[in-house]
């Protein structure tokens, strides 16, 4: 996961295979629409199997989590995230991953816990119990991005929740990935056209 250059990715801990399911099927089907090309339906189906192929690959395996250099990078559906690690106040893994910073929350579902572990950590807090010797990935995970901060923090002399960390929170960096929203809604519109008219 880490690297000697200063970044470090965290691996998806699901999604990938239902993802990599659909393409192969939206594949399937797209080579039928194109073999039964002077049906009527086939452009219709072939537009279709392109949609679900987009959604697919931009839901399930385009989403990424890494660190590079003094940044947290969050690559998401339609677009990606990078937040200073100085700036970081909060991460908590549930069904997705949360950072908070700047006053504002961040998710990528890259990493996440499923119900089952959700509900049986609740039900050890509250038999105050602790989990002996079990770390997760996903805690793993919470555990570094946090390690990461602190570090980023004081490598900058920075306190935590001060007004320079906030200030910090302000250099969150977005940017949309275009050719994906393409990719998802040209099929798509072109679909809904095809079946209207």
């Amino acid at each position: 996961m880490a690297a000697t250059d200063g970044s470090e990715r965290f691996p998806a801990t699901g999604g990938r295979v239902t993802g990599i399911a659909i393409l192969a099927m939206s594949a399937g089907v797209l080579v039928l629409a194109v073999a039964e090309r002077d049906e009527p339906w086939s452009l219709s189906l072939g537009l279709a199997a392109l949609t679900f192929a987009g959604i697919a690959w931009a839901s399930m395996l385009r989403p990424a989590l890494s660190v590079d250099g003094d940044r947290l990078v969050m690559r998401g559906m339609v677009g990606t995230v990078e937040v200073p690690l100085a700036a970081i106040e909060q991460v908590a893994v549930r069904q997705v991953l949360a950072v908070r910073a700047g006053e504002k929350r961040y998710v990528s579902p890259v990493v996440s816990k499923s119900r089952r572990r959700l509900t049986r950590a609740e039900r050890v807090r509250g038999a105050e119990r602790p989990v002996q010797g079990e770390v997760s990935y996903a805690d793993f995970v919470e555990e570094r991005i946090l390690h990461l901060a602190e570090q980023a923090r004081s490598e900058r002399g920075v306190a935590l929740l001060s007004d320079e960390q906030l200030a910090l929170g302000r250099d969150v960096r977005r940017a949309w990935a275009w050719p994906v929203v393409a990719a998802v809604t040209v099929p798509l519109v072109l679909f809904v056209l095809s079946v209207l008219l």
